[in-house]
């Protein structure tokens, strides 16, 4: 079972952000090969969402309101779920628990991602819809995908 805490960038203390940055740099720039600058000062605004395993950070995402990332959209990214835990229904709690962050703390609005290419249909599975055509995204394919909660 998953515990998830949501908290501001100043409610996060050294051990957490060690453990966000840790496992953000193990999936998007080890195994991922994606060379880009994590430090991209956003986390700041950011609420931070994280999925603790038995005191393990196992998932992630930095959500954003309207303004603070995308102009016009509320919206998150940064999604990450540790190998061990995909395709065990976390990685879609995870999204979830994203929605619904925003609404808990945003306008009810549409909301926008970008998400990696290869991950359409998962997100598509969850309510999301592409609009628009492909680009590239620290290095890689990506896609906009809005859902309306």
């Amino acid at each position: 079972m998953i515990k998830w805490k949501e908290q501001a960038f100043h409610e996060l203390n050294t051990k957490e952000l060690y453990e966000i940055s840790r496992l953000r740099s193990e999936v998007f720039v080890v195994e991922q090969e994606i060379l880009y600058n994590d430090f991209d000062r956003k986390d700041y605004k950011a609420i931070h969402l994280s999925g603790y395993k038995e005191e393990e950070l196992v998932a992630y995402a930095r959500i954003f309101d309207k303004g603070d990332y995308y102009e016009d959209y509320p919206g998150f990214g940064r999604v990450v779920v540790i190998e061990k835990e995909r395709g065990k229904g976390v990685g879609k709690d995870l999204v979830k628990m994203c929605i619904g962050v925003c609404e808990k703390n945003f306008d009810k609005q549409e909301i926008k991602i970008s998400a990696q290419a290869y991950l359409e249909k998962f997100y598509i599975e969850l309510g999301f819809e592409r609009r628009g055509g492909g680009y590239i995204e620290d290095g890689i394919p990506h896609c906009a995908m809005f859902i309306t909660p």
